[in-house]
C-alpha cells in the first residue's frame, strides 16, 4: 500500500477477512488469532500497520460462527470482543451476517454498535447484514457503513446488477454514514479494463466505500493508475457527501450524476450496450441552468474540455464510461 503510493491517495485501511482466529475461543473466551498465520499476535500487526501510517481492520460475525464456519463469531460475546479488538490498536471492524440464529439484524449490530464505542477507541463499524433488512433506513444511527447488497462477483452482469441496486438507496447516504455495494473487484481479471473503469467510477460517484480486492503484490501500471487516479478519487471523497445517482435511462444508455462542494457537478455517461454510442444530457437535468456556461474537466484523459452551455454530449464506448466535473464559470459584471 505504501509502495505502490496508493496510501498516498487516500487508501488507508488494511482490512483482515474471515478465517484469522483459532477454530476455538481461548480458556477466558477471548478470540485467540490462528497462531500459523500470526504468530506475534495482532497487537503486533496494528503496531506494525500503524508505524506505516496505516490502520487495521478486521472482520467478525453478527452470529455463533463466521461465514467460512472456521472460526467463532461475536453474537453473545459482543462487549469482550469489542474490547479486545481496542486493546489490539484494531481501527475498522467488518461485521457479517451468517449463522445468526434468525435473530433480526436491527436487534443484533446495535449490540456490537454500542459495545465499540464503550471500548475505548474510535473503530469504523462497517455493517455487512448484505442489505436483508434495508439497513440504509437504520444504519446511520448503528454503524458507519452498510452492505445495501449481497456480495458482487467479478464479472459485468453482476457489477451492473449491484450499481442499480445500491442506487435506490441514495438519500440515505451522507457524511457519517455510507451505502456500502460492497469491495472493488478491480484487477481481478474478470472484467475488461472498460468495464473495470466503470465499476471504479460508479463506485466513487456514489460514494461508497472504495475498498480494494485485487493482490497488490503482482498489480499491474494499468490496474493501479486506474485505483490511483486522484480526480476520480476526490469526487469519492467530495466533503459536500452526497452520493450521485441515475437521472437518465434510454435503455443502454445512463446517465448518472450529482452535486459536488463549490458549486460544482460531476456527470458520468455510463454505455452499458454493445457498441459506441453518444450519450447527452440536458444540464438542467443536473440543476445548472440553460444561460449558465460550464468548464468541463474529463476526469479520465486528465484534461479540460471545450466549455458547455444547456447540453453535454460525448462517445462512450461499450460497456465504458466518461466522468466529468462541471464548474459554472463566475458572473463577469462590467
Amino acid at each position: 500500500m505504501v509502495s505502490t503510493g496508493l496510501s498516498d491517495q487516500g487508501y488507508k485501511y488494511i482490512n483482515i477477512d474471515d478465517c484469522w482466529a483459532e477454530e476455538n475461543r481461548d480458556s477466558l473466551g477471548f478470540l485467540a488469532p490462528k497462531a500459523s498465520k500470526f504468530p506475534s499476535g495482532m497487537k503486533a500487526l496494528a503496531d506494525y500497520v500503524h508505524s506505516k501510517g496505516l490502520r487495521l481492520g478486521i472482520y467478525s460475525d453478527a452470529g455463533t460462527q463466521t461465514c467460512s464456519k472456521t472460526m467463532p463469531g461475536s453474537l453473545y460475546h459482543e462487549n469482550e470482543d469489542a474490547k479486545l479488538f481496542a486493546a489490539w490498536g484494531i481501527d475498522y471492524l467488518k461485521y457479517d451476517n451468517c449463522e445468526n440464529k434468525g435473530i433480526s439484524a436491527k436487534t443484533r449490530y446495535p449490540i456490537m454498535s454500542n459495545a465499540l464505542k464503550k471500548s475505548g477507541r474510535e473503530i469504523f463499524f462497517s455493517i455487512c447484514e448484505w442489505g436483508e433488512e434495508d439497513p440504509a433506513t437504520w444504519g446511520r444511527a448503528v454503524g458507519n457503513s452498510w452492505r445495501t447488497t449481497t456480495d458482487i462477483q467479478d464479472n459485468w452482469s453482476r457489477m451492473v446488477t449491484i450499481a442499480d441496486e445500491n442506487d435506490k438507496w441514495h438519500l440515505y447516504a451522507g457524511r457519517g454514514g455510507w451505502n456500502d455495494p460492497d469491495m472493488l473487484e478491480v484487477g481481478n481479471g474478470g472484467m475488461t479494463q472498460a468495464e473495470y473503469r466503470s465499476h471504479f467510477s460508479i463506485w466513487a460517484l456514489a460514494k461508497a466505500p472504495l475498498l480494494i480486492g485485487c493482490d497488490l503484490r503482482s498489480i499491474d501500471k494499468v490496474t493501479l493508475d486506474m485505483l490511483s487516479n486522484s480526480e476520480v478519487i476526490s469526487v469519492n471523497q467530495d466533503e459536500l457527501g452526497v452520493q450521485g445517482r441515475k437521472i437518465i435511462k434510454k435503455g443502454d444508455l445512463e446517465v448518472w450524476g450529482g452535486p459536488l462542494s463549490e458549486s460544482r457537478v460531476v456527470v458520468l455517461f455510463w454505455n452499458k450496450g454493445p457498441q459506441p454510442a453518444t450519450i447527452y444530457v440536458d444540464l438542467k437535468e443536473v440543476n445548472i441552468p440553460p444561460t449558465v456556461t460550464v468548464h468541463v474537466r474529463d476526469l479520465w484523459e486528465h484534461r479540460n474540455l471545450s466549455p458547455a452551455k444547456g447540453r453535454l454530449s460525448a462517445q462512450v464506448n461499450q460497456h465504458d464510461v466518461k466522468m466529468f466535473v462541471l464548474t459554472p464559470t463566475k458572473a463577469t459584471h462590467p
